[in-house]
């Protein structure tokens, strides 16, 4: 029995390793090109899509160089196939799917014994893909897999993947994206800090271009050292770089990008490094961070930085509809919720430059409900006024052309004519809190502060309230603008309180001794798609007050009003002249604007200023009529009167000596921009002292100033 156990034991091993000897020299000399017909008809039928090796297969053996032991001595099969295409559709204009110059790769041979094929490593020769989508949807990279009949007693263990270099075209008419992108294995692995570090510098150089920014203005030192302490985040390396250009919206694309090895993407729980420089037409964006779960999109960690010449070229880009800036840079900390049709991105702690003001805040932009939705707060501790133009519209030419606006303001044209985006508004909701802590314009308009909360809802945006400190008092205003039909039809209310002359002229020091004040309320309604057309339009009423306050000719120099510096220097010399009370009551009907009551009562004459301001046309028609008080030792028999355009506006003296024309003063007040207009369009009562502003008073206290809906006329005046 001894003697037979031990006979068939060894036919058991001598059949053995006849077999192994057999399968070596099967695939030693066995021609692979044989089962190419097969191989192509079962892979064709798997995918549901053409594929062929169109070269040659080989085999060969080779020792395991990562084994030890006795197994270090068995070597194992390495095969290569070449030429390999997969086809696309028929639809696609690029006929091939993907084409590879040659696969090789080789396994271990004892798994098989336990039905698991194990692939250490399969490297790819010159990958090729293209990448293509209609716009119904229907891509090239979707195939047609049959159905699992259930689990398969093999199983698949493919450790990682190598190539070259390989190329992707991608072209989507949906998102319509195309774009040609390389991707090259950078060979030795780089650590997430030195992409930081670098991306960093680069971004903050950026910033300096467009903005003039310097890096400790962009730094926030609790974003910074969060990302730098962040240990899963210092864990990571980079391991692949991409270089793609291409076009995106009609916009020219050239971005780089670095990402962890392919088989990171395996662990849903461990974060994958990413990292971008793009430049999306004017607009640069970059981030470094990482992505969860990334076959399935599931979170962003990353530190992200924008700049660009507008704010609004972010639209085409992220779907955010934002408004026209001057140049802008930003840079925070981007955390993100990837859910499909309900993702939320969190913009934090980021700070910022817009023009010559600074920027900093939390936004919250959300995917899911009804539409999209952006939420948050933002602060600026110093803004300039001029950097407030371009939300309506404003700047010159060159700097409308630099931010992209296509049209051009008419030559003799004040009032901007740019139309508002309202096609954009429908596209989200936002509920936005802004503060302002100091307003910078120089010393002829002291504006402290301002303070809005903007809701846009529906295609109707309301600033509600916006409020201004000025001149030792407060502007409040509401503002509602309804976007969602044509034309669109605007609502403002102003009221302005406790206005200090002496501050409102902070450098003429005659005026320092004034103790007289501003009040006024506006109501107005309009219809149109620029601040032009609204203006133009408008209907309402502004009744404005001052009492107890001075005038001269340097004053009005101050305040830039020309017109009626050189005529009050004639008339009153350079003496401050005392001010009893000035009152106003305009009225606009459809662009044209009444004076119902505008008088101005001083020590030597009461004024009247009678005529219209017309919007529509940017023409001015006023006459200023004095009345003396008394003996003079000048003559105040002719009236004076201001015509012509806003832009250039033509004063004159009716027949008679030269008198009083600073009503023209006043004129040019209103004719002003939107932007220095706000702040002073606004009005209440005040007391006077002087017997002689009393009817003046009692005609204001009458009624508040009125304005009928939208796109109505404002009744006759009785």
């Amino acid at each position: 029995m001894m003697r037979r156990g031990r006979k068939i034991l060894a036919w058991v091993v001598g059949i053995f390793l006849l077999l192994i000897i057999a399968i070596i020299l099967f695939i030693a000399f066995f021609d692979w090109n044989r089962l190419k017909p097969t191989i192509n008809e079962k892979v064709s039928e798997a995918i549901g899509r053409p594929f062929a090796i169109q070269g040659d297969i080989t085999a060969h053996w080779a020792r395991e160089p990562g084994e030890g032991g006795l197994v270090s001595l068995i070597p194992w099969p390495h095969f290569t196939a070449r030429d390999i295409v997969v086809t696309n559709p028929s639809w696609a204009a690029n006929q091939r799917f993907a084409h590879l110059d040659s696969i090789d790769f080789r396994l271990a041979p004892f798994p098989l014994i336990t039905h698991r094929i194990v692939v250490p490593e399969i490297r790819l020769g010159q990958p090729a893909i293209a990448l293509e989508r209609r716009k119904d949807g229907t891509n090239t990279w979707t195939f047609k897999l049959p159905e699992s009949s259930g689990p398969s007693e093999w199983q698949l263990e493919l450790n990682a993947i190598a190539f070259d270099k390989g190329h992707i075209d991608f072209d989507d008419a949906q998102n319509q994206v195309k774009m040609g992108i390389d991707v090259t294995p950078l060979g030795k692995g780089i650590p997430f800090d030195e992409i930081m570090a670098q991306q960093e510098k680069d971004s903050r150089a950026q910033a300096n271009k467009t903005t003039g920014a310097s890096a400790k203005a962009m730094a926030k030192s609790d974003a910074d050292e969060k990302d730098k302490k962040d240990d899963t985040k210092r864990k990571q390396v980079y391991e692949f770089s991409w270089d793609a250009k291409g076009t995106y919206k009609q916009s020219t694309v050239a971005a780089t990008a670095k990402t962890g090895g392919v088989f990171a993407l395996r662990d849903a729980n461990r974060p994958f490094p990413v990292a971008a420089d793009a430049r999306f037409g004017d607009t640069h964006i970059a981030f470094v961070g990482t992505l969860t779960d990334p076959l399935n999109v599931g979170a962003l960690d990353i530190r992200l930085w924008f700049s660009g010449t507008s704010m609004s070229h972010l639209y085409d880009l992220t779907g955010v509809t934002l408004p026209d800036t001057p140049p802008f840079a930003t840079e925070g900390h981007l955390k993100a919720n990837l859910k499909k049709n309900d993702s939320t991105f969190t913009y934090e702690n980021f700070t910022g430059k817009v023009g010559g003001s600074d920027l900093g805040g939390t936004l919250t932009f959300k995917t899911g409900g009804t539409r999209p939705s952006l939420n948050g707060t933002l602060k600026s501790n110093q803004l300039l006024f001029s950097d407030l133009a371009p939300l309506v519209g404003g700047g010159s030419d060159a700097e409308k052309a630099e931010r992209g606006d296509v049209t051009k303001q008419p030559a003799g044209k004040v009032l901007p004519v740019e139309p508002f985006k309202t096609d954009r508004w429908n596209a989200m909701d936002a509920d936005v809190h802004f503060t302002g802590a100091k307003i910078v314009h120089g010393e002829r308009l002291p504006i402290q502060n301002v303070e809005t909360h903007l809701i846009m809802k529906d295609a109707v945006l309301t600033l509600d309230p916006l409020k201004f400190g000025v001149a030792g008092g407060t502007v409040g205003s509401n503002i509602r603008l309804d976007g969602s039909s044509e034309p669109l039809k605007g609502r403002l209310n102003l009221g302005a309180r406790h206005l200090k002359l002496k501050e409102l002229f902070p450098t003429f020091a005659p005026m320092q001794t004034s103790f007289g004040e501003m009040n006024g309320d506006a109501s107005f309604t309009a219809v149109g798609n620029s601040p032009a057309a609204l203006l133009g339009s408008s209907n309402g009423e502004l009744k404005l007050l001052i009492n107890d306050g001075a005038v001269s000719s340097s004053l009005l120099e101050l305040a830039g009003l020309n017109v009626g510096s050189y005529v009050v220097s004639r008339f009153f010399g350079d003496d401050v002249v005392k001010i009893n009370c000035m009152a106003a009551d305009l009225v606009a009907t459809d662009g044209d604007m009444e004076s119902k009551v505008f008088a101005l009562d001083t020590e030597k004459a009461l004024i009247n200023v009678n005529g219209d301001i017309n919007f529509k046309d940017e023409k001015l028609n006023l006459d200023i009529v004095p009345h003396t008080k008394g003996f003079r030792v000048f003559s105040l028999r002719s009236p004076l009167y201001v015509h012509g355009t806003f832009a250039n506006p033509s004063p004159g003296v009716h027949a008679g000596p030269l008198i009083l024309r600073g009503g023209g003063a006043v004129a040019l007040f209103f004719a002003a921009p939107i932007a220095a207009l706000a702040p002073l369009m606004v009005p209440e009562s005040g007391k006077a002292n002087a017997v002689t502003c009393q009817p003046l008073l009692d005609d204001l206290k009458s009624a508040p100033p009125k304005a009928p809906p939208p796109g109505k006329t404002m009744p006759p005046t009785k």
